[in-house]
């Protein structure tokens, strides 16, 4: 069976960023590494805990950080699953309105929308997968983050909470 150049390209780039978080599978936790690290997610981003402190409440996630334009880009498309502990997290360098849209992304999502200050300025709850309608900000924002749609209303999660990471 022949591959074609690009196949075997985008292949070879797909298992290059899976050998990063290979420690994982080799004796350390999956929690965390010899130096307290979390191991990169199976898409190789870099994986840190987040915390958002509601009302009654301290909630953990563990959330890649989509760092680069093109990991912002990507995002989690593609994806057919998201745990309930678990998101990404995209920061800006400047505060702008965030617009995202759900296209190729199979599962719906929570987006939320932070401020420089770390308060939620918005939710954007239980997102169409595959719509191509723009998901905004209100106001310029310094972070958005991306969890399994529906967990904000399940833990209590609004506007004015807030988040902490890294």
């Amino acid at each position: 069976m022949k591959i074609s150049k690009a196949v075997a390209l985008f292949l070879g780039l797909i298992c290059a960023a899976s050998l990063s978080g290979c420690y994982a599978r080799t004796g350390e936790t999956a929690a965390t590494s010899s130096q307290g690290e979390l191991p990169r997610s199976e898409a190789g981003l870099e994986q840190v805990p987040l915390s958002i402190r509601t009302s009654d409440a301290t909630h953990v996630f563990v959330v890649e950080v989509a760092a680069t334009g093109a990991q912002q880009a990507q995002g989690l498309m593609f994806r057919t699953r998201l745990a309930p502990d678990k998101g990404m997290i995209f920061p800006f360098p400047v505060d702008r309105v965030a617009s995202f849209w759900m296209k190729n992304t199979v599962i719906s999502l929570d987006i939320i929308f932070i401020r420089r200050d770390g308060t939620i300025e918005s939710i954007a709850a239980n997102t169409t997968p595959y719509s191509l309608a723009p998901v905004r900000s209100n106001e310029p924002v310094a972070t958005v983050l991306e969890i399994a749609a529906g967990r904000a209303a399940e833990l209590g999660i609004e506007p004015g909470d807030t988040v902490t990471w890294k």
